[in-house]
Order: structure tokens, then sequence, then C-alpha cells
């Protein structure tokens, strides 16, 4: 097989990638590890920055979007019993958009399908080869086969388990990780959801109330690294939110049917740099943030913005530039986005290691935030577009 552009991965990075690629009509094929109907069941987070919503509306992509998703203009941090509320259009002219991301996933997909653009579902990547040569190519197995696909650019949207940051020789690209001792316990609920995106630091740990839609909340406690999912029964996960979200009479947050469970564990991880030869790297195959901020899915998009700008750079003029400088366009954006991610983590959550001064100064920042415009302007304005892309 032959194309332009070979992408290797069909979560939300190689997808955009695809169709801003189609978009300067430049060809592409997506190989997927996974079945259509595992990608497409993958749950993830659902916040969607101003710059995402303005890329998935000028690829013509955006229709359900804007029709079922919910738009979120508040975010609220809670501590002491105290609410800080930060009017995100009041403070930043914009707000973000509640849609999950494995419905962003479907539309994309179904897009892609629809035009009759190659997606090879179930066609595993096995190695990469001649990357440094004009013509890179990827071998893959599919339909029992071993095959071959040439191309001139290879773009690894793997995830961080792919093979493609692992093609690189040893060495050329270096790690930055900080690992965290705790872990989030998320549950899907069928009850409808408070008002605004909630964040909370409670002396019992973080906790965090949203939502994927107007009956179904999605919500987070902090719990041990160690711990299981399975140790929390409905009720004790109920109780335990009440009292981390200060709802001590049970008034606010309404309990219903919890129908999934999964547990996340936080880390902070950058690769540079984001490329090697003819093979560039994006989304969380070369980062992965916290959760707290809600960034990932739109460090994705950012970085396939700025990629797909490149390539098509390099078809119009013949010249490599832009390509060249790929990382140096990504890489102070990453460590800006996983910067804000690590201070909310910091920020909100209890740390078993912090000593009585150190839990007085996360007090301290949170009561001087609660009365300063300027610094809640400063953590909308990153939380609304920090991963906005100039064009």
């Amino acid at each position: 097989m032959r194309t332009q552009v070979g992408i290797v991965g069909a979560g939300p990075a190689g997808l955009f990638l695809s169709h801003l690629l189609k978009q300067r009509g430049i060809e592409s094929v997506i190989l997927e590890s996974r079945s259509r109907a595992h990608v497409e069941a993958r749950v993830r987070a659902g916040v969607l920055e101003a710059g995402t919503i303005d890329t998935l509306n000028a690829l013509g992509l955006g229709e359900r979007m804007m029709r079922e998703g919910m738009v979120d203009d508040g975010l609220d941090m809670r501590f002491r019993g105290r609410n800080i509320h930060l009017d995100l259009p009041g403070l930043t002219g914009r707000s973000v958009r509640i849609y999950g991301q494995l419905e962003v996933v479907k539309d994309l997909i179904a897009a892609r399908l629809a035009a009759g653009d190659p997606i090879l579902f179930e066609a595993e990547a096995t190695h990469l080869d001649d990357l440094t040569v004009t013509r890179p190519s990827i071998h893959f197995r599919h339909d029992g086969k071993n095959k071959i696909l040439d191309c001139d650019v290879i773009a690894g949207c793997d995830g961080f388990h792919g093979i493609c940051r692992a093609s690189a020789p040893e060495g050329v690209i270096q790690t930055y990780t900080r690992n965290y001792d705790f872990a989030w316990l998320g549950v899907l609920a069928k009850a409808p959801p408070i008002a605004d995106m909630t964040y909370t630091n409670h002396d019992r740990g973080f906790a965090l109330c949203s939502r994927r839609s107007s009956s179904i909340s999605r919500l987070y406690l902090q719990v041990p690294v160690e711990d299981d999912h399975a140790n929390w029964s409905d009720a004790r996960f109920w109780d335990e939110l009440h009292t981390r979200m200060f709802d001590e009479n049970r008034s606010e947050i309404q309990e219903g049917e919890i129908f999934q469970r999964d547990l996340a564990v936080l880390r902070s991880y950058i690769a540079s740099p984001m490329q090697y030869g003819r093979l560039y790297l994006a989304g969380d195959a070369v980062h992965i943030v916290p959760p707290a901020g809600s960034k990932g899915l739109n460090m994705a998009v950012a970085d396939v913005r700025i990629m797909a700008r490149a390539i098509a750079a390099f078809y119009e003029t013949g010249s490599s530039d832009a390509l060249d400088r790929y990382t140096q366009d990504c890489i102070d954006r990453v460590w800006r986005t996983i910067r804000f991610s690590v201070y909310l983590t910091d920020l909100l959550h209890r740390f078993d290691e912090h000593s009585p001064f150190q839990r007085g100064m996360q007090m301290a920042e949170l009561d001087y935030i609660a009365q300063s415009e300027a610094a809640q302007r400063l953590i909308a304005e990153q939380y609304v577009m920090l991963s906005d892309v100039r064009d």
C-alpha cells in the first residue's frame, strides 16, 4: 500500500489529523490495532476547550457536538466549606463544552468512513522501517496477513504503549516523569449532575463532580494508588462524596445507579523531541497529563493542528523546514499545559507526605484565589484556552 501520510492510531490525535490533512488535500491511511467497537467504547474525559470546539466546527464535523454537548460556563473549587466560583465567559469571553471523547471519536470515524477514506481496524503495526529516508514504511498485520504501508511521513498517534515512540533509537528521545501515590476512583451514575464542574480539597482527600449529560454524572474520589474499585460499595462511595463535597445535609448531590467504575493512576509524562526522521509523534505517545484540568484530548488536537500545518507546508513548498520545527513549535505549549494540570493537582489533592505547614500553604493559596479576580482569571484562561493554537 502507498499513501502520503501513514497514521498509526485511531484515537483523537490520529482521527483529527486525518481530517485536517484531507482539508488540505493530503491523503492518509489510519492503522488501528483495535476493533471499531473497542475504539468507540473507550470512556475518557469530555471537556472540550475553545480551540478544540473551533477545530471540530472548522472541519464541518461539530454539528452533533453543538446540538448534544453541554455548554459549561462555570468552574467551582471548594475548600473548608467555602466555594470559589469561576465565571468562565465573564473572565475569558469563552466557555468549555461537555462532550465525551468517545462521542468525538464516533463522529470523526463516521465522517471518515462516509467519505470513503481508509481506516483499517484490527491492523496492528509491528515495526517501522527507513525512518530517516524519504519513504519510510509501516509494517502491520491485518486480516491474518503481513502487509506494508509506504508513505512520505509517519504520524505516531498510538498512545503511551504504542510502537511509534519506541521505534526511535535509544537515547534519542528523553523522557520526564512524575508519578503520584494516589489514584482517581471514577464512576458513571444515572443521576442529574450538579450545576457546575466542581473540584474540592477536603481533609479526607480530593473529589470532583462533573457530568456527561443532563442525566449522567461523572464523579471521582481520590483514593490510594493500591486501592481497588471493588472495595467501594455504592453506599460507601455516595457517603464519601457527600462528605468531601461539603454536602452535609445530602441535598445538593443526587444519588443514582452507579453503572461503571474505573481507577485511574495519576502521572505526568513528557517525551522530547516529538520526532525522529520522518516520524512525528502526537498525543499520548509523547505526553500524559494528570486529569485535573481535562487537558489530554485538547493537547492532542493542538499537536496535530501544528503537525498538519507542517505537513501541508512540506507538500506545498517541498521544504521540510516546518516539519523540522515541529517539536520546537509544540514543546513549550506542552510544558505549559502539564504545568497547569500539575498545579491543579498539587493545589486540590491531599498528600500524605505534606507537613502541617504545606497543608497550610494549600489553604492559603485557595484563600487568595477566592479573593483575587486576577488569580481567578489566570486559572480560567488556562482552563478554557491553554491548548489553543493560532493559525
